[in-house]
C-alpha cells in the first residue's frame, strides 16, 4: 500500500497518468523504472515512436519517454496528408527547447490524416503524447511490419537498458 501511494504521489508530481484499480479507466498504463508511461495495446519502435493499429488505420506519435527527454516541445514539422511514409524513414521533426529531433515512421503507408492541432499547440505532445499529441494517421501498406515492433514490456525494458548506458 505504501509503495502504491508513493508511486501515485510521484506520478502526480511528475504529471504522469497511471491506471488505478478502477476498471472503467482506459487505456491502461504501466510505470517503468524511469517514470515514463507505456501504454498497453500499442507497438513501439526503438526510435521512440508508437503505433496504435485500429481497423484500416494506424495512429503514430512519439512516446512519453521521447517527449520527456526532449523537454518542452515548441514546434512540430509534419507532412501533408495524402503523402506516404516508409518504415524507419523520417516523416517530420520535433523541436524542443533542448534539441530538434527527426520523427521516424514505425510502419509504411499512406498518410490519411495529420494532427493539425500540433501546429498551434505543440505542447500537446508533452501533455498527452498518446492521446491529444498523436501526429499522423496512416493506412498501412504492409501490416506485417507491426510484428517487427516492440510490445509494451519489451519497450519498457529497452528504455531501462538505454537509461543504464
Amino acid at each position: 500500500m505504501a509503495l502504491r501511494l508513493w508511486a501515485s504521489s510521484t506520478a502526480n508530481a511528475l504529471r504522469i497518468s497511471v491506471a488505478s484499480s478502477t476498471a472503467h479507466l482506459s487505456p491502461s498504463y504501466s510505470l517503468s523504472r524511469c517514470f515514463s508511461t507505456v501504454v498497453d495495446g500499442l507497438k513501439y519502435a526503438s526510435s521512440h515512436e508508437w503505433v496504435k493499429h485500429e481497423g484500416p488505420v494506424a495512429t503514430i506519435g512519439i512516446t512519453d519517454h521521447a517527449q520527456d527527454h526532449l523537454g518542452e516541445v515548441v514546434f512540430v514539422d509534419l507532412p501533408e496528408p495524402e503523402g506516404s511514409v516508409s518504415q524507419g524513414k523520417s516523416f517530420g521533426a520535433v523541436e524542443s527547447v533542448k534539441a530538434t529531433s527527426d520523427i521516424n515512421s514505425p510502419i509504411s503507408g499512406e498518410i490519411v490524416e495529420v494532427n493539425t492541432k500540433l501546429t498551434e499547440t505543440p505542447g500537446l505532445i508533452n501533455k498527452s503524447p498518446y492521446e491529444e499529441g498523436w501526429m499522423i494517421k496512416v493506412k498501412p501498406s504492409n501490416p506485417s511490419e507491426l510484428q517487427s515492433l516492440l510490445g509494451p514490456k519489451e519497450y519498457t525494458k529497452f528504455c531501462e537498458e538505454e537509461e543504464s548506458h
